[in-house]
């Protein structure tokens, strides 16, 4: 660790009055970087040595910490540096308030905590900049970072406390992938945050669909030990310079088969979606071999979600059944998968019935007035607030007490009632209460399921860790991942759901989301974002899964195309349309499919060579660079055929029009496609 270079140091400020004496500046300086602060605590200037470039935009400041407070937003008006304790003091001037920062220089970035913030429980948020840059080539708005042509400035979340991006509303949610770096008219902003919630608030809770939703503290929780790093480097050290900074602060850096998951092989490989059992397995697994896929994946391994046991159905004899499974996977060099959603919890689960956890998610509650028997279909109720939000609710399910009750009507009055209600919903027992007595309103979904506060959805990770564990399961999807937001705790709550699913993991687990995140991004493998229920092979979501792949680049994440449906009646014509859009953006793919229509589709062969073929040209990058716009292009359609063992004829492929309600193809002059052998 070296020393600061300080070029002024003055007086420390005191916890009790504000500074009369203030530093002109301070820099800190590395071999990659040197940052100037003001004596305002604003940032000025962020300088790269290498080609003594400043990448600070001047036309707005940037300031190191902002803060909020119950009177809004605020800069810091004054800033000191106490150089033995490498610690700069931030005084707040209208809310009296001092943000204390440590600040420590590691080879190639700088780190920044906040070690106080005085007095307590004043402060709601701080922000980490925005820092206004000059640039904007590419913007990685999920890593934080933005680059020009030759050199890359970034702003990392260093713990969970710290999300990226900006905070928009009371919970800490952003709905879009990530705004940890933004584009703008001048360059772009890198940018991150944390919030107090030791205390108990009320939020519009996942994105404002729960207006007013009341979330119970997290004790300890505040902005105190919120962590970032800031870096210069050239593009092409970028992701390196990622993985440094990940071993030397602790943070997540998953090995598969000893290499970096971000550069691992295994990252970015297709697999088959298909329901296998303890009876189909063997033949599945031929399915899988034959396209020489990664990974046989299941869609409905769990009996619930929630306690995650396994589905009788499929897997009779229990974990042993499925570890013959496994074993007979193992042997062919084939992982198995299960899919979940998260922290969703169904209604058939032990957390459900029959006697309902009391930390199910509730949107908010009231007393009722009078006591009810364990028949009244009635329930007088002192507000009916949370129980009219049409919008947002689904299952209609209130709890009072170990009892679940659904209703059907919601009458406003003197007394309110819930009318039209089903005692002892979901198995629970219906049961007489006293009158005062609370009752809430479960938080639900379309998917007809029920959800975790924040304590109860930490226990459900590890519920899933466990099950992965025991089963040897090795691919997995955060589907769902915006359920962590039932929590009423935002943000956060996804990313120390995956936090906790992978510490308590004993071997690696390949994993996609439905949503990215600064800090799950060093946890996550993949995004395989493309739903294919809505239309065949090039109407289902094509121009989104095309769109994908430039997030994907600017965020040095694997390419996938998403799910595609394979059924009984597709055509070698339209999987070769899907492979040759992968083959140009290096990109992976779900293939979703039944064993009914493996069987019943009578080119079931010839899809899953296809397929193999394809995939190994792909991953080997074989395809000809002159080639790539056109295999990108959806106009354009490709025949693949094998003519040794490491060569394949590419043929271009045009429409002659329709014979007997076929499509005729002719054959364009063919490319030769080979593979390198070691």
């Amino acid at each position: 660790m070296k020393e600061f270079r300080v070029l002024l140091v003055v007086t420390i400020l005191s916890c009790c009055c504000i500074p009369l004496d203030l530093p002109a500046q301070v820099w800190f300086s590395n071999p990659g970087l040197r940052l100037e602060i003001g004596k305002q605590g604003q940032l000025g200037s962020l300088v790269c040595p290498a080609g003594n470039k400043d990448y600070l935009f001047k036309g707005d400041t940037s300031f190191l910490v902002k803060i909020k407070t119950a009177a809004g937003w605020e800069s810091p008006g004054s800033m000191t540096f106490q150089k033995e304790a490498s610690s700069i003091s931030l005084f707040y001037s209208r809310s009296r308030v001092i943000v204390e920062v440590k600040v420590v220089e590691r080879t190639g970035y700088l780190v920044f905590e906040i070690t106080g913030i005085m007095p307590e429980g004043r402060v709601d948020f701080i922000t980490w900049g925005p820092i206004h840059l000059t640039i904007n080539k590419t913007v990685a708005e999920i890593l934080g970072a933005s680059s020009d042509d030759t050199t890359a400035v970034g702003l990392m979340p260093l713990n969970v406390k710290t999300l990226g991006g900006f905070p928009l509303n009371d919970e800490g949610s952003d709905p879009s992938r990530s705004s940890s770096a933004q584009k703008t008219s001048y360059g772009s902003v890198i940018q991150a945050y944390s919030m107090d919630r030791s205390r108990p608030r009320k939020v519009s809770g996942w994105w404002g669909q729960y207006p007013d939703m009341p979330v119970d503290p997290v004790m300890g929780e505040t902005a105190k030990g919120s962590k970032v790093a800031l870096f210069v480097c050239t593009n092409k050290e970028l992701l390196d310079r990622i993985g440094v900074i990940e071993l030397a602060e602790g943070l997540p850096h998953p090995l598969f088969e000893g290499n970096w998951s971000k550069r691992s092989p295994r990252s970015g490989r297709s697999y088959l979606i298909a329901d296998y059992s303890e009876e189909t397995i063997d033949e599945l697994l031929e399915y899988t071999r034959r396209a020489n896929l990664q990974t046989l994946y299941h869609m409905n391994a769990w009996a619930s979600w929630g306690h995650y046991e396994l589905n009788s159905e499929f897997f009779p004899h229990g974990l042993q059944g499925l570890k013959t499974c496994m074993e007979k996977a193992k042997s062919k060099n084939i992982l198995l998968g299960a899919h979940t959603l998260t922290n969703f919890i169904n209604t058939n689960d032990p957390y459900v019935t029959p006697v309902p956890d009391k930390r199910l998610a509730v949107t908010g509650g009231s007393i009722i007035t009078a006591s009810l028997s364990e028949n009244d279909t009635v329930i007088p109720v002192e507000s009916i607030k949370y129980f009219t939000n049409s919008k947002a609710d689904w299952l209609h399910t209130a709890r009072i007490g170990d009892e679940l009750i659904t209703y059907g009507k919601v009458i406003e009055g003197n007394p309110c009632k819930l009318a039209a209600c089903r005692r002892g919903a979901f198995g629970t027992k219906p049961s007489s209460h006293p009158a005062s007595e609370t009752i809430v309103k479960l938080l639900d979904h379309p998917y007809k399921v029920f959800f975790p506060n924040l304590e109860l959805q930490q226990e459900i990770a590890v519920n899933l860790a466990k099950r992965f564990n025991e089963t040897g399961f090795s691919q997995m999807d955060f589907d769902g991942f915006e359920g962590c937001l039932a929590s009423g705790q935002g943000d956060y709550a996804q990313e120390i759901f995956a936090k906790a699913f992978y510490e308590n993991l004993d071997h690696m687990v390949l994993n996609g989301t439905s949503m990215s995140k600064p800090f799950y991004w060093h946890i996550n493998t993949y995004c395989n974002w493309g739903e294919p229920w809505n239309g065949g092979f090039t109407e289902s979501m094509q121009q989104y899964r095309i769109d994908n792949q430039g997030l994907f680049d600017r965020n040095l994440m694997p390419h996938m195309l998403g799910w595609y449906l394979l059924t009984d009646s597709t055509t070698l014509e339209e999987m070769e349309w899907m492979l040759a859009r992968a083959a140009g953006y290096n990109a992976g793919f779900g293939m979703a499919t039944s064993l009914k229509a493996l069987r019943n589709n009578p080119l079931t062969p010839e899809l899953l060579d296809a397929i193999r073929d394809w995939e190994i040209c792909r991953r080997d990058k074989a395809f000809p660079k002159d080639l790539i716009s056109d295999l990108r292009d959806p106009s354009k359609e490709f025949h693949l055929e094998k003519v040794s063992a490491v060569a394949w004829d590419l043929y271009p492929m045009y429409h002659l029009g329709k014979q007997y309600g076929k499509t005729v193809y002719k054959k364009g002059k063919p490319r030769r496609i080979a593979i390198q052998v070691e």
